[in-house]
């Protein structure tokens, strides 16, 4: 009876009546206590290396490695920061891998949104054949072709220039993949309404698929944004000077030169990995938001 007249309440003063809550079993808590658990323990163990990294950056060189293990330290060394952060070469580093990265992910979301929006609107020659052949290319590993990719860029002379880190990976099989899914759902209407006022094709791509380009556009972003800044592998084949190095080949030459320092060394991957965290924090809605629409579409 009460249910009912709440009910009825809830009604005439314009609002839709809530569902009375059914109470858990004794089945429902324990799932629930155990999913929690298992998140729990799922939490801990991404967060605790990152955790420890962080506090180790304030471990002087014998705190780091002595034992008992011992998480935080006696005496808190604000100075691994501050040394770090005083370094012009790792400052430079961080400014020129910062531009190489952004302008990687320029050039590839550039590159891979007109060739998604080729295989998803437009009709020619051999389009399936080719099409076959672009996500073929997704399951060859990159180790594979790593070394007829040296000999290209060796030939073509771009070892040791930006050029050799951003130009090789502007095409990604993954990326035009991902991106032409997503223009597959916009209506052709929209393309119709512009060709009758004229537009070509690439107008319509720059007035209409490219504005509408937000939600790949982040995931693929970042994507290729991370890509590039922990790049380690590629760069130590193609740049010999120290002046080009990328941030990944820093931490390791720093490791190699300052073996024992390993406080500072904490301190510098703190501030390697804190602009991607920055990043994905910043856009971390539309991440998790924009994946569970391209696994809906």
């Amino acid at each position: 009876m009460a249910v009912i007249q709440e009910t009825t309440r809830i009604v005439l003063a314009g609002k839709e009546p809530r569902s009375p809550r059914v109470p858990r079993s004794t089945g429902g808590w324990l799932v629930l206590v155990g999913k929690t658990i298992v998140g729990a323990l799922f939490v801990v163990a991404s967060l605790f290396p990152l955790a420890w990294m962080v506090i180790a950056g304030f471990k002087s060189k014998t705190e780091v490695v002595e034992t008992p293990f011992q998480f935080f330290p006696e005496v808190w060394l604000w100075q691994n920061y501050a040394q770090i952060l005083a370094d012009p070469t790792f400052l430079r580093t961080l400014i020129w891998t910062f531009f190489g990265a952004v302008l990687f992910t320029v050039g590839s979301l550039a590159v891979n949104s007109l060739a998604a929006y080729a295989f998803a609107r437009l009709d020619f020659r051999f389009k399936g054949v080719i099409w076959t052949v672009v996500i073929t290319t997704m399951f060859i590993p990159g180790m594979t072709i790593l070394l007829t990719s040296f000999i290209v860029v060796t030939r073509l002379s771009m070892l040791d220039t930006l050029a050799v880190l951003v130009i090789p990976g502007l095409a990604s099989a993954g990326m035009v993949f991902f991106i032409r899914q997503f223009y597959l759902n916009i209506p052709k209407s929209l393309e119709e309404a512009a060709m009758l006022d004229g537009c070509g094709r690439f107008g319509i791509f720059l007035r209409i698929f490219l504005p509408l380009s937000k939600p790949p556009f982040v995931v693929m972003g970042i994507t290729a944004f991370l890509a590039y800044w922990n790049s380690y592998v590629w760069p130590i084949l193609t740049i010999t000077s120290p002046e080009r190095f990328v941030l990944q080949q820093y931490l390791a030459t720093f490791r190699s030169e300052r073996s024992t320092e390993l406080g500072l060394l904490m301190a510098g991957s703190v501030l390697a990995a804190a602009p991607v965290i920055i990043l994905f924090l910043i856009f971390q809605r539309q991440i998790i938001g924009n994946i569970k629409m391209a696994g809906l579409k």
